[in-house]
């Protein structure tokens, strides 16, 4: 699994969140947001800034070039 994937999983269920309530936050599917966290798609970039955005961390963090979530 990519670090994108788990990262994006592990955010997600910490703050309680189902796909569904993500994908309605984010105006996506809730099978992208499924998509995302099996590693078979990632977001276009407006996406990734969606989800970094959302979850306060930076986009490093989401992809997993570094653990600092700032």
């Amino acid at each position: 699994m990519s670090k994108f994937a788990e990262r994006i999983r592990e955010l997600r269920t910490a703050g309680n969140y189902t796909q569904e309530d993500l994908g309605e936050i984010l105006g996506v599917k809730k099978y992208s947001i499924y998509t995302y966290e099996k590693g078979r798609s990632e977001p276009n970039i407006d996406g990734l800034i969606a989800l970094a955005d959302f979850f306060d961390v930076s986009i490093d963090y989401l992809v997993g070039r570094t653990d600092r979530r700032r």
